[in-house]
């Protein structure tokens, strides 16, 4: 179902939601790969760009989640834990944990070299 490699990274100046980021650069998934977004207000568009995507059920005060919902919203979740997992492990550098204060223009270059040294790692270990 899924390999856990980070197929790719984008970046830009200043502060950009991250979906935001994803609609300019206009990246295009195979309609085949499964987009997941979390639970964010700001991914309600996704569908729309991707047909093949899954975003959770919102549940409000007039209406509540139905039975079938809550099911469903569990199952992305659990799909969705890997994608966090992954985070996990490249919080372990530090360049997504804290504030980066070195040179600006590297930060780019250094992330995707973080991520083809995680690729690598989970070729080795053959994860």
């Amino acid at each position: 179902m899924t390999t856990g490699n980070i197929l790719s990274v984008t970046f830009c100046v200043g502060r950009k939601h991250d979906f935001q980021l994803f609609k300019e650069t206009g990246f295009s998934l195979p309609p085949h790969v499964l987009l997941l977004a979390v639970a964010d207000a700001g991914y309600q568009g996704v569908a729309k760009i991707h047909p093949n995507s899954q975003t959770p059920a919102k549940k409000t005060k007039l209406h509540p989640l139905n039975k079938e919902q809550k099911v469903s919203n569990q199952t992305l979740s659990r799909k969705r834990i890997l994608i966090e997992h992954i985070f996990r492990r490249l919080k372990v550098f530090r360049i997504l944990n804290e504030r980066y204060r070195k040179r600006r223009k590297r930060f780019g270059l250094r992330f995707s070299l973080i991520a083809a040294v995680y690729n690598m790692e989970l070729k080795i270990v053959g994860k």
